[in-house]
């Protein structure tokens, strides 16, 4: 059986693939105790975003392996991408298409989350500032800022060549 990995975009408003990202999402909080959200404001922050998804298609079957969900404004709410399909680049990706139509991308990650700040530091991100309580548990976060309005696509560029 052969696989494909199909990149597919959500706009605002639209709910598709709404069920999958969420569980998604609740299988690495489970596993790895990070991308805590209450399902309604996942869900809305979700249907206001464009959303940039991976999904594997395998005969009748679909799965979505990652996605990044995005403000308007260049501000990833939400990114994520099965362990069983990390380190092959469907992260990067996904932040570079949300830099394809940003001149500056923002998140915010916590303070405690080691691998996402790793990655983050790894595609350029620099930390702007740290925000104490910014969680509903009371946790710390890093608002992470990638690029300037001149050299974002030469930094991304940079990036995937090297």
């Amino acid at each position: 059986m052969s696989v494909n990995v199909d990149m597919r975009v959500v706009g605002p408003g639209d709910k598709t693939y709404v069920e999958d990202a969420w569980k998604l999402k609740e299988q690495i909080r489970i596993e790895e105790d990070v991308l805590k959200q209450r399902r309604k404001f996942f869900t809305d922050a979700y249907r206001r975003s464009t959303v940039y998804l991976y999904v594997v298609e395998g005969g009748d079957e679909e799965q979505l392996i990652g996605f990044a969900a995005a403000r308007r404004d260049g501000y990833i709410l939400f990114l994520a991408v099965d362990k069983r399909f990390r380190g092959e680049g469907f992260g990067e990706r996904l932040v570079a298409r949300v830099a394809d139509n940003h001149s500056s991308v923002t998140c915010h990650a916590r303070a405690t989350n080691e691998n996402a700040l790793r990655f983050y530091r790894h595609l350029g991100f620099e930390v702007e500032r740290r925000i104490r309580n910014y969680y509903e548990d009371g946790g710390d976060a890093y608002y992470l800022r990638l690029g300037e309005p001149e050299g974002l696509t030469k930094i991304l560029s940079d990036f995937m060549r090297g």
